[in-house]
This record gives structure tokens, sequence and C-alpha cells, in this order.
């Protein structure tokens, strides 16, 4: 018992294979740290960003339609009634098209 195993110096020369350990587990706490840092700035971006576009005061539906899906493109607005008809809007809320696919 002149030998004390727990050091890690004299551990580490007698099984070489720990220094690769150490080197492994380091290696990977460092991956797992840039993994986080990354998912965070990755949400503080999205989630920075506004929700919704600039809507307009006003959009006016036919007579009668009620809206089932809308869908904001980048110049339009785009308003699926419940007929199935699609209406076209613009970015100051005029109708500029009907469609009925």
């Amino acid at each position: 018992m002149d030998q004390d195993d727990r050091d890690w110096k004299t551990a580490a020369k007698a099984v070489p294979e720990l220094r690769l350990l150490r080197w492994l587990v380091s290696g990977l706490a460092l991956v797992m740290g840039l993994g986080m840092i990354a998912i965070v700035a990755l949400l503080w971006l999205r989630l920075g960003q506004p929700t919704l576009p600039d809507l307009p005061d006003a959009v006016a539906l036919p007579d009668g339609a009620q809206a089932q899906a809308v869908t904001f493109a980048r110049d339009w607005i785009v308003v699926v009634t419940d007929a199935g008809e699609v209406l076209l809007y613009d970015r100051s809320g005029a109708l500029r098209d009907r469609l009925q696919p």
C-alpha cells in the first residue's frame, strides 16, 4: 500500500486510456455548451421578430362570407371563405381579386 492510485497523474501514467477519456469528456462538454448557446441564440432571434405583419384598419368581407383561413403574403392578404372562395386584398385592405378554385 505504498502507492496511492487516487492521484490523477499517477493513474493517468498507469492507464493511458484515461487521458483519452478525459479529452473526450471535455470535448463533449464543450460541444454541449456551444449547442446550448446556439439554441438560446436561435430562440432569441426567432422570438424577437414581430408575430404579425402590419395590418390594415379594416378588411371588409363580402356579404354573407365568413373567413375560414387568412394568409399574409409579402404584398397581399389572402382570405379563404367558408364557400371556398379566395379573396385577395392589398395591404391597404381593398379587395383586388376574387377567385373560385
